[in-house]
């Protein structure tokens, strides 16, 4: 009986000892790797975006199963059918960065063209989907300045009465919104009658600038000081004798002379058409067929959320008031774009897309003044913030 007793007494020693032995070890582990990792080179170090790239790879249903695991309240998000993620799924995922539940994945890296639909949709607006996302076109040049007939009719009346714009707040003359169009000869098919090709549809003035020029006093409208810049930047790739696809760099130049000269300005807003075609960019809202706009942000470079943070908070505002006139939010990087598009120089910069190559100017100054209307709620609310912190 004795000899028993020490025996047992003998394995639960070994086994503490063992158990101590194996945290002791763990601990000098845990201790030399974060010595490692907080003294060598900057260069050599894990960055945030380096585990985002990482943690990217991973189903978002593997994440919503280890929450749930924590917090029953995630559990409702998993459908009762969908079984609990394999632990060696996860790691081919992480080790070869194809996505079985994805073809994307591996397609996009495997077939030409496919890879234009390796695209991240951070909000999907009503239809939206890998499918009809825009595409930067790259057309010579050449092409984009021909001559041609162009109808641009009667300019459409206000749809609303501005009222009470004595009572309205304004920014006393500063001018705090920029306005600019990069492809400044995007147009539209209904207003040239001899093209049909969407690929031509470019005028050197019946074009996306009638757009902006209708934003700006929309604006204006809402007390809202706005700048517009006047550089034709097609003009300035032909004298520069540069490609239709160093647009952004030929606009670089210009936003950032802008901003040098005023102080005063807040946001910036690049103002495109799209190239999809009339049953992906038109919403009728009211009666009233209404261009719809893309949100698009660039994400090549390190501050990017911060613009990324400002269009999500519009796009809800605009679909809260005029649902299904916003298509969604995208950012895009990599490979066929350009992936910053003059972002980096203000953290409150859009690229907005509006409309496509079958939409007309009236439909297009209604969804000026929609958002112009929008934006002047979100602008003077955030003013009104700013007003009561400053006074804290």
């Amino acid at each position: 009986m004795k000899m028993n007793e020490r025996n047992n007494h003998r394995k639960i020693t070994v086994q503490l000892i063992k158990r101590s032995s194996l945290y002791m070890v763990s601990l000098a582990i845990l201790f030399i790797l974060i010595g490692f990792l907080t003294t060598i080179s900057p260069a050599y170090r894990f960055s945030s975006e380096v585990v985002s790239t990482w943690t990217s790879k991973i189903e978002t249903s593997t994440y919503v199963h280890l929450f749930s695991m924590e917090n029953r309240a995630f559990q409702e998000a998993v459908p009762k059918d969908q079984p609990i993620p394999k632990i060696s799924s996860t790691i081919f995922e992480l080790a070869t960065s194809i996505k079985p539940q994805d073809p994307r994945s591996l397609l996009g890296n495997e077939l030409p063209g496919f890879s234009i639909f390796d695209r991240e949709i951070l909000i999907a607006g009503e239809g939206t989907n890998y499918t009809n996302l825009p595409i930067e076109s790259s057309p010579p040049l050449e092409e984009v300045m021909k001559d041609r007939e162009a109808i641009l009719g009667d300019e459409p009346e206000d749809d609303k009465k501005q009222e009470g714009e004595k009572d309205r707040p304004t920014t006393g003359g500063k001018k705090v919104v920029y306005l600019y169009n990069t492809h400044n000869y995007e147009s539209f098919l209904p207003h040239l009658p001899k093209v049909s090709d969407p690929n031509n549809a470019s005028h050197n003035e019946v074009n996306i600038t009638k757009v902006s020029d209708r934003l700006a006093k929309s604006l204006e409208a809402e007390g809202i000081g706005t700048q517009i810049e006047t550089t034709d930047i097609m003009e300035l790739l032909h004298s520069k004798n540069w490609k239709y696809g160093k647009s952004y760099q030929a606009s670089r130049e210009v936003v950032k002379e802008a901003i040098a000269v005023n102080k005063d300005i807040k946001y910036i807003f690049d103002i495109h058409r799209d190239s999809e075609r009339r049953n992906v960019t038109t919403k009728k809202i009211n009666g009233k067929d209404y261009a719809r706009v893309m949100i698009v942000i660039g994400a090549n470079y390190d501050a990017y959320k911060d613009n990324l943070d400002f269009a999500t908070r519009l796009h809800y505002k605009l679909e809260e008031k005029y649902p299904g006139i916003s298509r969604g939010v995208i950012p895009k990087k990599g490979k066929g774009t350009n992936g910053i598009f003059n972002q980096d120089l203000s953290d409150q910069a859009i690229l907005f897309e509006f409309g496509g190559v079958d939409n007309t100017l009236e439909e297009l100054y209604r969804t000026a003044d929609a958002l112009a209307e929008v934006f002047g709620e979100f602008y003077w609310d955030a003013e009104k913030v700013s007003v009561e912190e400053r006074e804290d």
